[in-house]
């Protein structure tokens, strides 16, 4: 049987191997480990604190930039948009840019017709019954062309939408539009529209980072068929955040063959520059040119045109 005084007797000897170790290992790092320890990360603080600096140094890039565009922005608008009526319609995710895309506008002389966000319910796959049944029972007379003849709900209503914002001949009663609006807004497909009194001739989508989840690639098309059918109403430009990422709405235009030669593109509406580009694009698309702007690629920085 094993005794108290072997349990002593090993603790005892387990202590002094410890005591032994600490010595050994301090004497040692006093030596060349040490030494080598220190430099190691004398060389890290050395390599962080250039690294903040060069990360201070391009934020400070940046907010220069970004002052630069919102200085100049006066100067190179300057009644590019006069006289144009220009509605701004926005996804959820775009909200956040619509007041910096607005100002670029008015600086260039647009009369913005209203501010129109089209809500996560209207890009729902559970709502296209509802929003086909809509778009038919709400379609005035003065649209004699009529809707899509398909079962997308999406595709019908963003082509009444299209038809009562966008102006056209003959011309839409207010009557008829504040009642198409209405009967969009009280089951909560858009929301902000009751500020809209006129049609635009020009309509400017503003979006943000795409939808996510099991239903995004769905949610993203309809969005994409939104600005398909603005585009076949009248002139519609896109203007989208750079953190968007793969499957937003400027990537959906800039891939369609057909969309990417009528409808022009901004990926960079997050910034001062990109609002800047939005609003001189679409002055451009009005007059026929069609580009894709922002840091995307295959985009370029600024339109190639003169005033």
């Amino acid at each position: 049987m094993i005794n108290f005084r072997y349990h002593v007797v090993s603790l005892t000897a387990v202590f002094f191997a410890l005591a032994i170790g600490l010595v050994v290992g301090t004497a040692a790092l006093n030596g060349p480990v040490a030494d080598s320890l220190r430099d190691q990360i004398d060389s890290l603080g050395q390599q962080n604190q250039e690294l903040r600096d060069r990360v201070n140094h391009l934020g400070a890039d940046v907010e220069a930039r970004e002052q630069f565009a919102e200085q100049v922005a006066p100067v190179v608008l300057a009644n590019r948009l006069a006289g144009v009526r220009v509605l701004i319609l926005s996804t959820p995710s775009g909200q956040e840019h619509v007041d910096g895309v607005r100002d670029m506008l008015l600086l260039a002389g647009a009369t913005v017709t209203g501010r129109i966000g089209v809500t996560d319910r209207f890009t729902d796959p559970a709502s296209n019954d509802e929003l086909l049944d809509l778009a038919h029972t709400s379609l005035p007379a003065g649209v004699p062309d009529g809707l899509p003849t398909n079962s997308d709900g999406v595709e019908a209503s963003a082509a009444l939408l299209g038809a009562v914002l966008l102006e056209r001949a003959p011309a839409i009663t207010e009557a008829d539009r504040r009642a198409v609006l209405n009967a969009y807004t009280r089951p909560g497909y858009l929301n902000g529209t009751q500020d809209v009194t006129t049609s635009a001739g020009a309509v400017v989508f503003v979006s943000g980072a795409p939808y996510t989840g099991p239903e995004a690639p769905r949610r993203n098309a309809a969005i994409v068929t939104t600005v398909t059918q603005l585009d076949n109403a009248g002139s519609v430009m896109v203007a989208a955040s750079a953190d968007a990422g793969a499957g937003n709405v400027v990537a959906g235009v800039r891939d369609d063959p057909r969309l990417s030669q009528t409808v022009s593109t901004v990926d960079n509406a997050g910034t001062p520059q990109g609002r800047l580009v939005a609003a001189w694009a679409l002055s451009d698309q009005i007059a026929g040119r069609v580009g894709h702007y922002g840091i995307g690629s295959g985009a370029i920085l600024l339109p190639k045109t003169a005033r």
